[in-house]
Order: C-alpha cells, then structure tokens, then sequence
C-alpha cells in the first residue's frame, strides 16, 4: 500500500470520525434542549460536555478495549474502566456547575431541565461511549475472524501442498516398479525371440503414453483406467501362456465418472507377482463395477500363505495414496486365507463427469 493510499485512507477515517462527533452534538443538543428554549444555553453546554464524552470514548475504544479486555485481562480491564468512570463522573459534575455558574448565573431555573439531573447528563454521555465501544468490539470481532479464516486456509493449502507432494512421491515410486515388472517381461520375450514381441511392444508403448501423459493428473476417466488394465493383463497374457485363467469382468461402469490415475493397477499387478500356481495354473478374477455412486473393485488369486509377503512398494503405497486422497471415503479389505488371496477396494462419491 503507498503512501497516498495511506493518507486517502487516513482523510476518509478523520472526515468520518468528524461526521459522527456532528451527529453526537445533534444529538446532545436535541437530547438537553428537551423542555428548553434557551438554544444558547443548549449548544453551549453540548460543547463543554463533547470534549469529556470525546475523551471517555477514545479511552475506551483505543486502550481499554485492545489492551485488556481484547487480551482477556480482565482485572486491568476492569480496574482502569473504574478510574474512567470516576474521573469522566468528576468532569460531568464540573460541567453541570459550568451550566450553572457560568451559562445560567446561577439562576437555576434557566438551567435546561435535563442539565440539571447528573443520572441525565451521565446517561448522555456513558450511552455514546457504549454505542462507540460495541461497534469497536463488532469490528474487531470481524477482523479476528478474517484473520481466523486466512490462517486456516494458508494451513489447508500447506497441507495441500505437502499432500501432492507425498502423493508426488508415492507416484515416483510406483511408475519405476510398475515398468521394472513389465520390461523385465519384455526382456524375457525378446531373448525367445517370441513372435508376441511386436505386439508385446505396442501394448508397453500404450502403458508407457498413459504413465507419462495420464497419471500426472489429478483424475481421469474410469475408462481409461478400465484400458490401461486390459493392456497390462494382455501383456501378462502373453507372458503366462496357458498357466494363466483370469477373468476381467466389467459391470455397470459408467465412463462420466472419474478416478485418481493408477489407483487399480496395483493390486492387478500384485496379483501376478505374487501370485501362485495352483496345479500349474494362476487363477485371477477381477471384477469392477458401480454401485450408485461408489465403485466397488474385487480381485482374488491362488496364493500360497506361506510364500506371500502382502507388504511390498507397490500395496503399501496404493494404502498411502487411498488414504491421501479419499480418505473416509474409501474401504479396503485384504485377505490371505485358503490359498486365495483377495483384495475388496470400495470408493464412494466418485466424481461424476
């Protein structure tokens, strides 16, 4: 803010400050003059007691509002509003005698007959003290509540950003062990000069597009997650040979909802590397669907209990990353038990469009 910004707002303060000790003089001389007649006596006496009413109010709105009561020092607050009370009491009576010897000449009938009464004047001047005092509370209530609400965003977008920066992290661990896998794959096909190799190259080429061009987004398509797995299960297809038996079925899946990228994958690619074979066959089932608005996705494989170890790079951070990014809104259930291993992983209130 410059300086002319500053005086601009600083004239407008003092033009608005004098606007309203006008209207507090209206008031006093409307206020006294009832059952008067004596204008001169009125204004006369308003303007002697405006100075002590001026004094009382800055007192109390600049020191003892932000000094004590503000910072909950009650004791001071209270003991420093007591001296303003009896020193503003003592200076309402002078004005009073002021009316009587020097406005009146000490002929107390042509006194205003408010003027005279102490409780009256005191009234006079307490009630635009009070007025001044509330709206200075309001005010600071209103900026300590900005205040307020400015800190708790800049500590939601803090948390924010170190949550894409974790979720950052866990995606640069999850890319290298997901192209490990599958180029180590590839290796293997390319040494048997496999006549699967071309096409094995193709659907890496469209897994690679997605990884370095999808998965830096916030959300895609459910569809396009739903592809990206077809072609990962195709390579492993071609990989297992007849010692694969998976099922991918896709059920009531609607293409306007939308998924954090890479999120399914997985628990698809878990199923493969640790899975087993049972009398040389790896069984997979996978099932996607929507219900309502939550997704539900199930996958089940032959394991063996004993050789399977569930903590690895890749589940491990897909636990992170659920958590980070739907939290209470998503359900996970593991289970490793009669050679079957099976993952139940339910997000509710997808992003719909």
């Amino acid at each position: 803010m410059n300086k002319a910004t500053l005086y601009i707002k600083l004239f407008g303060r003092i033009i608005l400050h004098i606007l309203f000790w006008c209207g507090v003089l209206l008031f006093y001389t409307y206020f006294f003059g009832y059952g008067s007649t004596n204008l001169d006596y009125v204004l006369r006496f308003s303007l002697f007691l405006l100075p002590i009413t001026i004094a009382t109010t800055y007192f109390s709105v600049y020191k003892l509002i932000p000094s004590y009561l503000i910072k909950k020092k009650y004791f001071q607050f209270i003991l420093y509003s007591g001296y303003t009370i009896i020193i503003s009491s003592y200076l309402i009576v002078i004005s009073i005698f002021y009316g009587l010897i020097f406005l009146s000449k000490f002929k107390y009938d042509e006194m205003a007959p408010i003027s005279q009464n102490l409780f009256f004047v005191m009234l006079g001047v307490y009630i635009v003290t009070i007025i001044a005092s509330t709206v200075k509370l309001f005010k600071l209530h209103l900026k300590n509540t900005k205040n307020t609400n400015l800190l708790e965003t800049k500590i939601l977008e803090t948390q924010l950003k170190l949550k894409e920066q974790e979720l950052h992290y866990l995606k640069m661990q999850i890319h290298p062990h997901f192209l490990f896998n599958t180029l180590n794959t590839l290796y293997g096909f390319a040494l048997k000069k496999a006549d699967e190799t071309p096409e094995m190259i193709i659907k890496l080429s469209n897994l690679l597009d997605y990884l370095l061009y999808q998965s830096d987004k916030p959300f895609v398509a459910l569809s396009e997650e739903i592809n990206h797995i077809e072609d990962y299960i195709a390579l492993e297809k071609m990989r297992f040979n007849d010692s694969l038996d998976i099922s991918f079925q896709v059920n009531n899946s609607s293409k306007d909802y939308k998924i954090a990228p890479m999120l399914l994958i997985p628990f698809v690619e878990n199923s493969f590397k640790h899975g087993t074979l049972s009398e040389g066959i790896l069984h997979i089932d996978i099932e996607l669907y929507i219900e309502d608005t939550s997704l539900h996705f199930y996958i089940e494989n032959t394991s063996s209990k004993k050789e399977f170890n569930p903590i690895g790079i890749g589940l491990e951070n897909i636990k992170k990353r659920l958590q980070l990014l739907y939290g209470n809104r998503h359900q996970l259930h593991i289970n490793n038990d009669n050679n079957t291993f099976s993952v139940h992983l339910q997000i509710d209130n997808l992003i719909h469009g």
